[in-house]
């Protein structure tokens, strides 16, 4: 079986949900989210950590349609805040329709995620419950700290990166979790696998923030340097802060006090300086440190090779790497 078989299955249960109907103008626009597409990344990872123990991934599909339904409840919301234009190429629910439609479009998503949670056996209900709240506080918790380091000029690299395990990784890391202990796996597999899940998600996060002033338009599906110019603290800039000289500090900051400045200006003055600090081959090397203990925990699982194998090849297609 390959992943091509995992994935159909996952798109089939994610086609046959109810969001609603009526108000229009409320289930619209989660119907437009849920169909701009995406990889259905963290729903295949509940399957497949399923797969790893159970031949059977029925029991997983509908928490795993639940697992994707709260990732984007949480972009919709994280649109809003960040006042972001695009999203996998297409406008935003709050630019298509009204900052106030998206919030309720949003809310209503998180409670079709806890319906499909119900789905789970009632043996292992509550257990699923209280590892799905605690992970969903934390991507808030990673949210709220990505909103304070907007104010704040102390964040430090240590800082950002348990920012983005909270905001990112902890829902790959429930994703796995969450399908080796639908399919009856040890603790300590599914600790495992968990953590498997959180190093790809902070590899997967900082290679984000590289594609933000690195990548393609067309490919990434955002806007290209979107990150510089809000002024967001990423991998990129605290590490060019740390090693920066006065004349380089003063580009990367020296924006912050204007309100009249050309947007392709500052973005290109300020990739100048990624460039002069090698910023981009530093952020490179710690996404591979990221990903290499995320292999290991994820050798150590005990289940066929054969079946691991597909986890890793998913792996390294998330990071568009050969080995």
């Amino acid at each position: 079986m390959d992943i091509s078989y995992f994935s159909q299955k996952v798109n089939q249960t994610l086609s046959t949900i109810n969001y609603g109907d009526n108000p229009a103008e409320l289930y619209d626009p989660l119907r437009y989210m849920m169909q701009m597409g995406g990889k259905r990344i963290r729903p295949l990872l509940t399957v497949l950590a399923g797969y790893l123990f159970n031949d059977d991934v029925e029991a997983c599909l509908k928490p795993a349609a639940g697992v994707e339904v709260f990732h984007n409840f949480t972009l919709l919301h994280d649109d809003v805040m960040d006042k972001a234009p695009l999203r996998r190429g297409q406008p935003t629910v709050h630019e298509k329709w009204d900052q106030n439609i998206a919030i309720l479009s949003g809310d209503v998503m998180l409670v079709r995620a806890y319906e499909l949670f119900l789905e789970v056996e009632p043996s292992k209900l509550a257990k699923v419950l209280r590892l799905f709240s605690t992970c969903a506080a934390q991507v808030c918790e990673g949210q709220q700290l990505d909103m304070n380091f907007e104010k704040s000029d102390l964040v430090s690299i240590d800082d950002y990166i348990r920012m983005i395990t909270l905001k990112t990784a902890v829902l790959l890391g429930l994703a796995l979790e969450l399908g080796a202990t639908l399919n009856n796996a040890s603790d300590n597999n599914a600790l495992l696998l968990k953590n498997f899940g959180i190093n790809i998600g902070i590899a997967y996060q900082l290679r984000d923030d590289l594609l933000d002033v690195y990548g393609e338009q067309e490919k990434f599906g955002k806007q290209v340097g979107g990150d510089i110019l809000a002024d967001k603290k990423t991998y990129l800039q605290l590490t060019a802060l740390a090693q920066a000289n006065v004349e380089q500090r003063n580009i990367l900051t020296g924006f912050r006090n204007q309100t009249i400045y050309s947007p392709e200006q500052k973005v290109a003055e300020v990739t100048a300086v990624y460039n002069q600090l090698n910023i981009k081959a530093q952020t490179e090397a710690k996404i591979n440190l990221f990903f290499e203990e995320a292999i290991q925990s994820l050798d150590a699982v005990e289940a066929l090779v054969e079946r691991k194998n597909i986890l890793r090849q998913l792996a390294l297609d998330l990071m568009e790497r050969e080995s």
